[in-house]
């Protein structure tokens, strides 16, 4: 059964739950409580019969949870002719299963596809010209066009030079340049003009392909973390069915076990637990955070470990200005203005970073004439009437005639771009991924929260990564790494307690999908991170995840609480039963009480306050 019939067996049981309910209370009322009776042993049956598979399927894994309590309640009120009982507590288990179910499938319906980002088709060179064609239908040896914008779709050669946006795969946050016969992985992205290449595998041998089978098998082989409710399950079914065997043998009446297991039904359990978590869904949704279900939402509130990618987590993903050196006769502006005129029309990453910061600036840009692009090398036009030129050192230097400046010492991860105008070196611009501005006060606030400890995994160069771990406090450092290594440092860590990972390229997804919890950034990240993560933070700010994580330990604490006072209740008035002070009827309605005291607690979450369920956090540890 796939998991959307299920969704829809769980509320349709619910329905006839209620149904029954209220179909067999208007017959009691009209006088002729015999079909009553029978309405409401009707509408218990198929909620039972589904209990007692799912129980049987739970001892086949080696589980043993609360529903078997909620079974035989419902089994001892049938027999013993409590039919009201038996249908009160069918729907208390059928509403907390619904509720489950309703969390899970609200999460659900925001994923997109794992293979979204990959492309379907591609284009092929033939005897009659250009073709598309099914990206499996792809031979080792097709000669294949890749056009500007395009996902390359499989493993290849270059014929001529591209210029590749590779960050998705290796974690390298700036476009590079390759030269002809160069290695095409497929699942990088064309920043440059278009491009020739020959396949050397099929699709399904290919890199890409071979990542979405990593995150397959880490998906299989992740540990399941237990659930807060079933913890509680065997004491609790220990003690009632203690209770229950007590009151029958001491006073020969089976109408006291029967009153005993009937309030005894684990609602606050069945009900508070995912009430306070859905509560806890939505107040993080409010914030950003997507949970995708309660599991996740739990595991988040236990997080031993947390490992982070580099490109678009620590860092913006985006290159940005770190520093302008102007020659005599130039001023910084003037630089700044020259280049982001002419990089107007072009789609280069840089280019676009460059006008950006231009009109941050409040610089006013003019229109370039005759440009001309040189895909990976430069940018060169007419502004202003005089001759300009923008790209690399070697490709200014050349155009301008103008050796210049030395090119300066830039840290790991820069990259210079030069501005010449006319026959002159105008003067250069730095730039780099810098790391986020929240970073530092997000991962201090995460070791206040309880996370032991703090690692960087990324597939960038290590001394790019020592850059960017400089001062952040982590505790390990891992570079170079592609996606299979990634999910062994997570393995590796998870040896110490439950691991959260965070990333948000292609080459992140197993490491996500093996991690206890798995985050992707998923304002713009690659799909198939998002699909692989357990949460998806939906705005583009790392501090959110702080957010995400106090709530959840918030949501989980309101859970307990509601938990244990529940339970409380429930065995004050198992004993009030077993001295017969109880009917089964009686016992149902009160354990209703109950059921809406620790709901309404539970409801407490939808209201959870960042900074003071931090305070909590606190005095709860």
């Amino acid at each position: 059964m796939d998991r959307s019939t299920e969704d829809r067996m769980k509320t349709l049981l619910l329905g006839i739950a209620v149904a029954g309910l209220l179909i067999g209370l208007g017959l009691q009322f009209a006088g002729r409580p015999d079909l009553a009776r029978l309405c409401w042993s009707a509408a218990t049956l198929p909620v039972l019969a589904a209990l007692v598979i799912e129980i049987i399927r739970s001892l086949w894994r080696g589980e043993v949870g609360l529903d078997v309590v909620a079974a035989l309640s419902m089994s001892a009120a049938l027999a013993f002719g409590e039919a009201l009982a038996a249908t009160i507590v069918a729907i208390m288990y059928s509403g907390g299963t619904f509720l489950e179910a309703f969390a899970e499938g609200r999460a659900r319906r925001e994923m997109s596809d794992l293979l979204a980002r990959a492309p379907r088709t591609a284009t092929r060179y033939s005897e009659s010209g250009l073709q598309e064609i099914a990206v499996d239908d792809v031979q080792p040896g097709d000669r294949l066009l890749i056009r500007q914008g395009d996902v390359v779709p499989v493993d290849g050669h270059l014929e001529g030079t591209a210029f590749l946006n590779m960050a998705a795969l290796t974690g390298e946050s700036l476009p590079v340049s390759l030269e002809p016969d160069a290695e095409v992985l497929s699942g990088c992205t064309n920043a440059g003009d278009a491009f020739n290449m020959v396949a050397s595998h099929a699709a399904k041998d290919s890199t890409y392909a071979g990542i979405v089978r990593l995150v397959e098998q880490a998906q299989h082989s992740k540990a399941p973390m237990s659930r807060l409710s079933d913890r509680f399950s065997i004491g609790f079914l220990g003690v009632t069915v203690l209770i229950a065997a007590a009151a029958w043998w001491a006073t020969g009446d089976p109408i006291r076990a029967v009153a005993v297991l009937v309030v005894a039904t684990p609602c606050p359990l069945i009900l508070a637990v995912p009430v306070a978590l859905v509560a806890g869904l939505s107040r993080a949704a409010q914030f950003g955070v997507l949970i995708k279900g309660a599991k996740p939402l739990e595991s988040m509130a236990r997080i031993h470990t947390l490992v982070l990618d580099k490109t678009g987590t620590l860092t913006d993903g985006r290159p940005q200005i770190t520093r302008i050196h102007a020659e005599p006769g130039f001023g910084e502006d003037d630089i700044l203005r020259i280049a982001a005129s002419l990089d107007q029309l072009s789609k280069h990453p840089m280019a676009q970073a460059l006008v950006a910061a231009a009109k941050a600036h409040g610089l006013s840009l003019s229109l370039p004439q005759e440009p001309e692009e040189v895909p990976g090398e430069g940018v060169a036009g007419l502004i202003e009437g005089r001759l300009v030129f923008v790209g690399g050192h070697g490709f200014v230097t050349e155009r301008t005639g103008d050796a210049g400046l030395a090119i300066p010492a830039m840290e790991a991860g820069s990259v210079l771009v030069a501005v010449g105008v006319e026959q002159k070196l105008a003067g250069y611009i730095l730039m780099a991924d810098p790391v986020r501005t929240d970073v530092g006060d997000m991962l201090a606030g995460l070791r206040r929260e309880g996370v032991r400890r703090l690692v960087l995994a990324t597939g960038d160069r290590a001394a790019v990564a020592e850059r960017i771990a400089g001062g952040l406090g982590l505790d390990a450092i891992h570079a170079e790494l592609p996606p299979d290594r990634k999910v062994q440092v997570v393995l590796e860590e998870r040896k110490l307690g439950p691991v959260m990972m965070v990333g948000d390229g292609v080459n992140d997804a197993p490491a996500l999908a093996v991690a206890d919890v798995g985050v992707a950034m998923g304002a713009r990240g690659a799909a198939a991170s998002a699909e692989a993560a357990d949460v998806v933070l939906l705005v583009d700010r790392i501090d959110r995840l702080r957010s995400g994580i106090t709530i959840a330990k918030r949501a989980r604490a309101i859970a307990l609480q509601s938990v244990v006072a529940g339970i409380g209740l429930s065995i004050a008035a198992m004993l009030a039963a077993g001295f017969g002070y109880l009917q089964p009827v009686e016992g149902a309605l009160l354990q209703e009480a109950i059921d809406v005291a620790t709901i309404l607690n539970a409801l407490r979450a939808l209201r959870i306050s960042v900074d003071d369920g931090q305070k909590e956090a606190e005095s709860v540890r």
